[in-house]
């Protein structure tokens, strides 16, 4: 299978090297020193004791790829806008695109089924150009649970997790979802299909939406945030408001909020992704993670008032990332 990843950063070196490990023929697309670290020395990954080293075609152009079978977006949602027009070169008529992405994706909406079915998320996709960049009919949803890290140029540390779940946005179960789950599982993924990938993506969205912000603002590790219980009250309310928008949309989250709590304690005293990219003055995620939920709980009339002001609050500090 010829795979291309597109943000061979963190998540995408993850991925790029189960695939290269499993003999596929991946391509990268990246950018800056980590680009230039790829081409003179490869992707480098370290999981545990174990240091590999993969020699990959890799590029800021995704135009000197040419078509593959399976394309990987896992860039940060801020990059995606710049990005999904310059993939046409990549995506042939049965090209599959798997966007492994955080928070609120912009398809969301694509064969939903309900009453907003083909819309865009306003704050995502405001005139909806992503829709028209890449036909959406390619898309298969993806949730990520594992993380990784880029140590230094060229080189990606995998921390935690290896789980993929994948699944059509009609809900239906295809072929071509079930041939990725397998080349993924046969590649050392946890891999599987979701019956409703929108389901997937709010139990995870809550997490994130949450938690995030919150260690963003008060640069607060998971175990800081759990040993205080301002905090922690906070970061109950806002989950509460987000369950209760995603049971507006048909998602009702299969965990009570403690209990996602409970999850998020294992994570001890990781510094979660936002609390990063704050740290590295790197654009934040607000729109995918916080902003859409606002959006879509002012679409369905509910109320979210620690979800607003967190929202206001996040969006102000990420103006403002040179201080």
């Amino acid at each position: 299978m010829k795979v291309c990843v597109v943000g061979a950063g963190a998540i995408g070196g993850l991925v790029a090297s189960g695939f290269a490990r499993a003999g596929h023929e991946v391509s990268l697309v990246a950018r800056g020193a980590h680009l230039d670290a790829l081409r003179a020395k490869g992707l480098t990954f370290i999981s545990g004791e174990r240091r590999e080293v993969f020699r990959l075609r890799a590029s800021d152009d995704p135009s000197e790829f040419g078509a593959h079978d399976t394309v990987f977006i896992c860039l940060k949602t801020p990059s995606i806008a710049a990005m999904l027009p310059r993939l046409a070169p990549l995506v042939a008529r049965d090209t599959v695109v798997v966007p492994a992405i955080n928070g609120l994706p912009w398809w969301y909406f694509y064969k939903e089924g309900g009453k907003l079915d083909g819309q865009p998320v306003s704050c995502l996709d405001p005139a909806g150009t992503l829709f028209r960049a890449l036909d959406p009919r390619h898309i298969l949803g993806c949730v990520v649970h594992a993380a990784a890290q880029v140590a230094e140029p060229g080189v990606v540390r995998h921390t935690a997790g290896r789980e993929f779940l994948i699944g059509e946005p009609d809900r239906a179960k295809s072929a071509r979802a079930g041939r990725l789950v397998d080349a993924m599982n046969a590649a050392g993924f946890e891999a599987r299909l979701a019956g409703d990938i929108r389901l997937e993506i709010w139990v995870k969205l809550v997490g994130n939406l949450s938690y995030n912000p919150v260690a963003a603002l008060a640069l607060a590790h998971m175990n800081d945030i759990h040993g205080s219980e301002p905090l922690l009250a906070l970061v109950r309310a806002i989950m509460e408001e987000g369950m209760r928008v995603a049971e507006a949309y048909g998602a009702r989250i299969p965990v009570t909020v403690e209990e996602r709590i409970a999850i998020a304690k294992k994570l001890a005293g990781a510094k979660i992704s936002m609390h990063q990219d704050i740290e590295r003055r790197r654009p934040l995620e607000v729109d995918a993670i916080v902003g859409a939920v606002a959006e879509l709980a002012r679409k369905a009339g509910i109320a979210t008032p620690m979800t607003d002001a967190i929202h206001a609050l996040i969006a102000e500090r990420a103006k403002h990332l040179d201080r």
